[in-house]
């Protein structure tokens, strides 16, 4: 299928067992190997990586230990044909950061996640990316009266400018989300993200990841927070799945729940040439249950959705568009499009 000049990626996460909160894995576990080799034959191109996903045991090895093993997962990927798109700081999972990571009222918790983002950047560096990104997972509250949430947002600038100093090359993208796992976030938007951005001491090398979900999950419409994120330059990813409302992060495949919303999440990237800017990221997860054997359609399915709705876009007549919004005849618009959708034409 046509590529249109985009590139592919998403994280070994996306092929997972099954697990949720009320229930236990229900496909068998797979190794990072045959993961791997799922990128090429899906058609993707680059592999998002948790730190600890190319450095297992991270805070078990030396300095030197962990270089190491990041340049030999750099060779794995090169085997494969493959690129790291961006290393990400897992902050979330370590019993030290229940109440937060960089914004935790525990000084100890707060140089651990400083840390811990030193390390990150140290294998992006191994694994040729310059990108890292950070989902701030835990920096909010279960209750508000628990933090200083002016002095939170100090703290999250302080912890950004340290990883802007630390390496003079790194570019950082932040991926907002309103809650869950917290209750409330402290970057509930790209708004949000951008604002923070704008505050540190290297802004030009700031900016932010777009998930779907995750404006959903905000109220917001994903192709406005791509817009608005693209009209600064700020950009830097995308995580494209899809959601069915304001319920927990779904992770549904892109398109899956609202073909016309994935449409104009496309049509915004394609109008705008996000080809030239960023790599299409996916995040989304098989549905609990689908066998192990065929667990991976869920990547194959969203890729061939953003292609086809590429495909889609293109072959609208923006003549046709831009008279009908002259008129302001914005019914005959929605037909036009809807036609498009249902592979028809007006």
């Amino acid at each position: 299928m046509e590529k249109y000049g985009y590139r592919f990626s998403f994280g070994p996460w996306n092929i997972h067992e099954g697990a949720d909160p009320f229930g236990p894995p229900v496909r068998p576990a797979r190794d990072f190997e045959s993961k791997l080799a799922v990128f090429k034959e899906l058609g993707f191109d680059m592999v998002q990586f948790h730190d600890d996903d190319a450095v297992p045991g991270i805070d078990d090895l030396s300095p030197e230990q962990m270089r190491q093993q990041a340049r030999a997962m750099r060779q794995r990927l090169a085997d494969q044909g493959l690129t790291a798109e961006f290393v990400a700081p897992r902050l979330w999972e370590h019993p030290m950061t229940i109440d937060g990571a960089f914004t935790s009222n525990d000084a100890k918790v707060r140089s651990y996640a400083l840390d811990r983002a030193k390390k990150t950047i140290d294998i992006a560096r191994e694994l040729g990316t310059d990108l890292v990104v950070l989902w701030l997972a835990r920096e909010g509250t279960y209750m508000r009266e628990a933090k200083n949430a002016l002095r939170a947002t100090q703290q999250l600038l302080d912890a950004l400018n340290m990883m802007l100093t630390y390496d003079a090359r790194i570019r950082i993208a932040i991926e907002p989300k309103p809650n869950e796992p917290m209750d409330m976030s402290y970057i509930p938007s790209i708004g949000h993200g951008i604002a923070l951005a704008y505050q540190t001491s290297h802004p030009l090398r700031m900016g932010v990841l777009m998930e779907s979900a995750h404006a959903i999950l905000a109220g917001l419409d994903p192709s406005d927070e791509i817009s608005f994120a693209m009209s600064s330059g700020k950009l830097w990813s995308v995580h494209l799945n899809d959601q069915n409302g304001p319920k927990y992060d779904q992770d549904r495949s892109f398109g899956s729940v609202d073909v016309r919303r994935a449409f104009n999440q496309v049509r915004v990237l394609d109008n705008n040439q996000y080809w030239q800017v960023g790599v299409i990221g996916l995040d989304v997860k098989a549905v609990r249950t689908q066998p192990a054997s065929i667990a991976t359609k869920h990547l194959r399915n969203s890729l061939r959705t953003f292609l086809r709705l590429v495909e889609i876009s293109r072959s609208i007549d923006q003549q046709k568009i831009d008279a009908l919004i002259a008129e302001r005849d914005y019914e005959e618009l929605d037909w036009l499009i809807l036609n498009s959708l249902m592979g028809r034409n007006p």
